[in-house]
């Protein structure tokens, strides 16, 4: 029943899928962030869904039907961290001034700017998308969330008494990045079997930007928040797929 009850708080909070309500407790939110990577499998189910059964529709419209669904299905969730981070680092001050900026709920030009980059770019990329590498599409949004949850629980708190601060100070480290290495493996071992020698593009892109974000939320922010992480699940989505299909093309 708790495995459940957290399991509803991760679906809850990362994504607008209906699930039963549940009390917003320490004890109920505690292994909330082992479900993330299972909210990426049911995001990019969609996606994949959407690019197999649209694939006689123009490249553009079916692009970008696909780069939608991902924040209609989330609430917008990890597009808003991407955007308050984009504003973060435009703005070029110190670590502290760049957290009030990330909990400031004016929009700035860095964060329009970088929305329409990465609609653009996403619609662009998963429109060139074959129906054969929708599987292998779906999969970014599983380990996107891996990497979010597991960097999550091993970086420090920038924001203590943040949201992801309570997620994270609650959770059982070791389970957490267990069940995201675990996860990481077999989403590995898919991709190899889905795309044989071109895995390796997507795993690098992924894992690159993996290394990027640690140093760039130490060095520039002190440590992890929910808007950085949330930046962090949709620039490995858009690479990993970027890798993909670019892979498939050479």
């Amino acid at each position: 029943m708790r495995l459940i009850k957290a399991l509803a708080v991760a679906f809850a909070t990362y994504s607008r899928f209906p699930v039963p309500r549940v009390a917003w407790t320490r004890e109920n939110r505690r292994c909330a962030l082992c479900f993330l990577p299972l909210v990426g499998a049911a995001v990019g189910g969609a996606v994949w869904f959407w690019l197999a059964v649209g694939g006689a529709l123009p490249p553009l419209l079916r692009g970008a039907v696909a780069a939608a669904l991902p924040p209609l299905l989330t609430g917008g969730i990890h597009m808003d961290g991407l955007l308050d981070t984009a504003d973060a680092l435009a703005s070029w001050r110190t670590p502290q001034e760049r957290l009030a900026i990330l909990k400031d709920s004016r929009v700035g030009a860095g964060a329009v700017v970088t929305c329409a980059l990465y609609l653009l770019l996403c619609a662009a990329v998963l429109g060139e998308a074959s129906a054969a590498d929708a599987p292998a599409i779906a999969l970014c949004y599983v380990v996107s969330r891996c990497l979010s949850a597991g960097t999550s629980v091993l970086l420090p708190s920038a924001r203590p008494g943040g949201m992801l601060d309570g997620f994270a100070a609650d959770a059982p480290r070791g389970t957490v990045v267990g069940v995201c290495a675990a996860t990481l493996a077999v989403c590995a071992a898919l991709w190899a079997a889905l795309l044989g020698w071109r895995a390796i593009w997507p795993l690098l892109a992924a894992g690159l930007c993996a290394i990027f974000y640690r140093r760039m939320a130490l060095r520039d922010f002190g440590g992890v928040t929910g808007d950085l992480a949330g930046g962090l699940t949709q620039v490995v989505e858009l690479c990993a797929q970027a890798a993909i299909v670019i892979g498939g093309a050479l």
